[in-house]
């Protein structure tokens, strides 16, 4: 049986980035493509976008991002700031002796590109973001925006916010968590569980919420879940959630964004059955692209879509780099 976690001709190693140790996977020659994954997963996500972009004549490179799998965990919350998270891509380019590449990023990973192309256009030759789409800087910080919109009620962001809470929750029963988030957000009886919002009399925790499906979809075997599961039972999930405690801070410290727009050009990939979609429509970047290319909603995709839907994601993809 083959190793799930063995990506057809791609390479690993791991470098020193911006104060730390990132691990990368790597394969291709060409023009440099870096992805950026999301929240909870890794470089692995990529594994079906990593062969077809080299196959297509690029080099492309998908770290494990600070805070997980192979990479360096930094103990300190504010070392998960966009500063820094930002500083790891851009560090990544002179690490591979290059000054610019197409940055593509999912989940959490859009959010951190969509910020390096408003404060280093001029390291991005394109910025793709997958399933969130950018938002530009609102009136407050979030969370207490997310606050004053919610109340006491539950809302995930919210919960991640308590050192040690979510971090003991989702690490407890890390296959859990993980078929929770992957298969049963993927599915459409689950869309939106565990995301909330739920009621201040329901007391449950993240992964308690989370729907369990009695199989795997199509695009996920046992075998690729047990890596991310085996993965983050190893590393815990607190790198990866330190992520969502800086979100105010993000804020704070970046006031030179106010009114800023991307410039560079752009793609929006998502899915069309995917429930962050229902919080952050498309819609939301109207007005602040000024060289977009086109959003692509992928029929019947939930919030994985680069996993779920490969050849809509890698056609997409494709044709976005070839006219660059």
């Amino acid at each position: 049986m083959p190793d799930a976690a063995v990506i057809p001709g791609a390479t690993h190693r791991t470098v020193a980035v911006n104060g730390i140790e990132l691990s990368l996977t790597e394969a291709g020659e060409g023009p440099l493509v870096i992805l950026a994954h999301g929240f909870p997963e890794l470089g692995y996500s990529w594994r079906h976008q990593i062969p077809a972009l080299a196959g297509a004549g690029y080099r492309v490179v998908a770290p494990d991002q600070r805070g997980y799998g192979g990479s360096s965990r930094p103990d300190s919350i504010t070392d998960y700031d966009i500063t820094h998270l930002t500083g790891d891509l851009l560090g990544l380019l002179e690490v591979l002796g290059e000054d610019e590449a197409v940055f593509i990023g999912h989940d959490w990973g859009s959010m951190v590109v969509w910020q390096l192309a408003l404060l280093a256009p001029e390291r991005v030759r394109g910025v793709v973001g997958m399933s969130v789409p950018f938002v530009p800087r609102g009136p407050m910080p979030p969370v207490q925006a997310m606050r004053a919109l919610v109340g006491d009620n539950f809302f995930y962001m919210l919960y991640f916010q308590e050192p040690g809470v979510a971090d003991a929750d989702l690490g407890a029963d890390p296959a859990r968590t993980m078929r929770g988030m992957l298969a049963g957000l993927g599915d459409p009886a689950g869309v939106g569980a565990g995301m909330g919002p739920g009621g201040t009399e329901d007391r449950r925790g993240f992964v308690e919420r989370l729907y369990q499906p009695e199989r795997l979809p199509d695009w996920l075997s046992e075998a690729e879940l047990d890596h991310y599961s085996s993965t983050f039972a190893r590393t815990g999930f607190t790198g990866g959630i330190n992520w969502y405690r800086n979100l105010d801070r993000n804020w704070e410290t970046t006031p030179q964004l106010e009114g800023a727009k991307v410039t560079v050009p752009s793609l929006f990939i998502g899915g069309s059955a995917d429930p962050v979609l229902v919080m952050m429509p498309p819609a939301v970047m109207d007005g602040w692209l000024e060289d977009h290319r086109g959003s692509v909603l992928v029929e019947g995709a939930g919030h994985w879509v680069q996993q779920e839907k490969p050849a809509e994601v890698n056609a997409a993809l494709l044709e976005f780099l070839a006219h660059l």
